[in-house]
């Protein structure tokens, strides 16, 4: 009986993952309501009378505030000082009202006269909307991030972070599947008023968890009290700023963070135009192809991330996942190999590099901090991973449009991608080389990034 009372709330199996559903939940609705518009640039144009640079401007909002007012750290340092619970309520509260601004632009700001800063009021109160709701997203997603190392501290965290990731893919492929169907059939706001629904579902889960996790730290010091050890946990300070920022642990992770990532995500949004021009692949399937890492990602990081709960080895998995990417890069480089089966081989493998890599990554970040800076260096590792998948792009760009023009055909450019291929190899190269050192820092610093996460 009494070894029965010392149980915890996130030692029921049952309540650990119940937990984790409730928030991921949240996460889903996030991620369907950051993408459900993305389809539906064309009905943005011909109904509402939006330009290209209109859309741009909108599509760029949502990384406005994070990176040039700083919300994204200033939201870590809410959730270290004031814990998950507060800042978890918050954040949902911003995306549901940035959301609700966005659907009004489109709704009774449809037709409005008058310019704000050089656009048009509805697509300028659009974008407020979608900047505050990018707040609000992105300080969510490193709240649940801290909210699993909480609840699956020695237990299956690598395996959760996984599951919610794959969780998210959902709520995103659901905005791509539904936003143009639902648009033609009741109208170019309604997609966007499902998501404004299902964030008010989050944020009524978000309090249901916010009662379990209240009862968790009650059972926590209930512990702390029969075993003797009663001292109060040590709460943030900005001086841990300094102390994350002295970590090199930290900078390792952030560079591995930004170096893989510029070499998958921008390369995306490249990828298709690839497929079409050097390897032939019809235009209307081509999008498919692009899309096999997201799908792997899908299926594979939850694989992926038992493994390192049961067996570690995080920080050779993250060498692996890099060393592929160099490969998948290097190939599709090589100006003589245009089968369109070999490019699509290399999609499929970059998506297991796609899961390999975050999968050991993200939980590695919860053995190198303690829990009360976990949340300021989930968001500096996030801040300076969106200053790459800004600058990426930008600098690909440049080099195609300087570099790589070979001609036109009926009207379309085209690009010769060698050496924007050898670039993401470059990139690609730099990260394997970061990720050998972070397993040095392993060995010489004590991190257990080799180790498993199920603490037996």
């Amino acid at each position: 009986m009494t070894k029965f009372l010392k149980q915890k709330l996130n030692d029921s199996r049952g309540m650990r993952w119940g937990a984790l559903f409730i928030v991921a939940f949240t996460m889903m609705a996030a991620y369907y309501v950051n993408d459900v518009v993305a389809p539906l640039k064309t009905m943005l144009e011909s109904d509402l009378a939006w330009t290209s640079s209109d859309y741009g401007f909108f599509t760029g909002a949502y990384s406005f505030l994070n990176v040039f007012f700083l919300m994204l750290i200033w939201g870590g340092l809410i959730l270290d000082r004031f814990g998950i619970r507060f800042t978890g309520k918050l954040s949902t509260i911003l995306m549901v009202l940035g959301t609700a601004l966005e659907y009004y632009a489109m709704t009774a700001l449809a037709d409005a006269d008058g310019m704000i800063f050089g656009y048009k009021t509805g697509v300028f109160v659009a974008s407020t909307g979608y900047a505050i709701f990018g707040v609000g997203a992105e300080v969510a997603g490193i709240t649940v991030t801290k909210i699993i190392a909480k609840w699956f501290h020695g237990k299956e965290m690598a395996t959760a972070m996984g599951v919610q990731v794959a969780l998210a893919r959902i709520g995103s492929q659901a905005g791509y599947a539904v936003a143009i169907p639902v648009a033609r059939a009741w109208g170019l706001s309604f997609p966007i008023l499902i998501g404004l629904v299902l964030l008010l579902g989050g944020l009524i889960a978000f309090f249901a968890f916010s009662v379990m996790d209240k009862k968790l730290d009650a059972q926590i010091e209930e512990q702390a009290e029969e075993t003797g050890n009663t001292s109060e946990e040590e709460k943030f300070s900005i001086g841990d700023v300094k102390k994350i920022l002295c970590n090199p642990g930290f900078w390792l992770i952030a560079l591995l963070c930004v170096l893989f990532y510029s070499c998958v995500f921008p390369f995306q949004k490249f990828a298709s135009e690839l497929m079409i021009s050097k390897y032939n692949i019809d235009e209307n399937i081509a999008g498919t192809f692009v899309g096999l890492p997201a799908l792997g990602a899908l299926i594979l990081t939850p694989l992926f991330g038992s493994y390192i709960d049961k067996h570690g080895k995080s920080a050779s998995i993250m060498i692996l996942g890099a060393a592929m990417l160099i490969m998948v890069h290097f190939i599709y480089a090589i100006p003589s190999i245009q089968y369109s089966l070999v490019a699509i081989i290399l999609m499929i493998i970059l998506g297991i590099a796609f899961s390999l890599v975050p999968s050991a990554m993200w939980p590695a970040v919860a053995k190198i901090f303690p829990v009360n800076q976990l949340g300021t260096a989930y968001a500096l590792i996030f801040f300076i991973q969106n200053i790459g998948l800004w600058g990426i792009p930008t600098l690909i760009g440049k080099v195609l449009d300087e570099h790589c023009i070979t001609g036109q055909v009926d009207g379309v450019t085209i690009y010769d991608y060698t050496l924007p291929m050898y670039i993401f190899t470059g990139i690609a190269t730099l990260s394997l080389l970061v990720a050998i050192m972070l397993k040095f820092a392993d060995k010489k610093y004590g991190y257990g990034l080799e180790l498993s996460n199920i603490q037996k």
